[in-house]
């Protein structure tokens, strides 16, 4: 049954894939009290995500709390099995907290449905560590095309049509 969540004390939260090159599925998981949770996402939301979280890490105030260290084991928990898809993915800062908010929310099949909603809050730490993670997953793909930029499919042995 699919749900919203609120983790404000985070064990971790990371970006994974499952599957071959070309065919990876991609997740954002976290775990808090015991309890893992698994988000379908797209290649293109963390490599935003990514980007995003590493602009607003630089302009956030000085903190109030420890920085703390970034986590050291950032894979995949089994067994991932996606609660729901994310649709949209937003960051708040809690300035009481000094935390940056991770806000994900699913499709909705019937504009009179309410998505679901997941709220991770991070430490600074935590989230240099999302962006360090969020990047090494996303450059391990295909490397893209030199001339229009789509991934090459080494199926086709890196070849790639627009080259005709």
């Amino acid at each position: 049954m699919s749900q919203s969540f609120d983790f404000r004390e985070l064990d971790f939260l990371t970006v994974g894939t499952l599957g071959p090159r070309g065919q990876r599925e991609f997740f954002l998981q976290a775990r808090s009290e015991g309890r893992l949770v698994s988000l379908k996402v797209e290649k293109q939301q963390v490599a935003a995500l990514a980007e995003y979280l590493d602009r607003v890490l630089k302009e956030l105030p000085e903190g109030v709390g420890e920085i703390g260290d970034p986590p050291q084991d950032l894979d995949l928990r089994e067994p991932v099995v996606a609660e729901w898809a994310v649709a949209s993915l937003a960051i708040a800062y809690a300035q009481e907290l000094d935390r940056l908010v991770v806000v994900a929310e699913s499709f909705v099949d019937d504009e009179d449905e309410e998505p679901f909603q997941a709220r991770f809050f991070l430490q600074r730490g935590e989230v240099a560590g999302l962006i360090g993670r969020a990047r090494t997953v996303v450059a391990a793909g295909r490397p893209p095309c030199l001339y229009c930029g789509q991934p090459l499919e080494t199926r086709n042995g890196d070849w790639c049509p627009c080259r005709n």
